[in-house]
């Protein structure tokens, strides 16, 4: 079909719904209103079996991740608020237990070559 054509037809469709629908209104108000109310109770159950039985949605899961995540954060930053000389006690304590124990970190640190000048003569 044409793009005019079918503007066209479309646009026809659009006319004759809303004719129809002032003529209903204007015949049967109260079916109208019954009509409006029936499609709108279908419609929302509709929603509410679908987002019931949808299983998780991945949204769902990172929101919680999220959540769990800020709790930590929250209970990390309410331990570093404790007085200063349950802190030094607590240091002493970790340094202790740390010396007995060490372990292995997965992270590295990488030592770059920072004296070695770059050529930006070079072209």
């Amino acid at each position: 079909m044409n793009n005019r054509t079918s503007k066209y037809l479309v646009t026809g469709l659009i006319v004759l719904s809303i004719i129809g629908i002032v003529s209903k209104l204007i015949s049967d108000p109260v079916g109208v209103i019954k009509t409006l109310a029936v499609v709108a109770l279908v419609g929302a159950v509709i929603y509410y079996l679908v987002r019931r039985f949808s299983g998780t949605s991945p949204g769902k899961q990172q929101q919680r991740a999220f959540l769990k995540a800020a709790k930590r954060s929250k209970k990390r930053f309410q331990a570093k608020e404790t007085s200063s000389s349950t802190k030094r006690s607590k240091i002493r304590s970790l340094a202790s237990a740390r010396n007995k124990k060490k372990d292995a970190s997965h992270l590295t640190v990488i030592d770059g070559k920072k004296s070695k000048k770059k050529n930006r003569a070079s072209f």
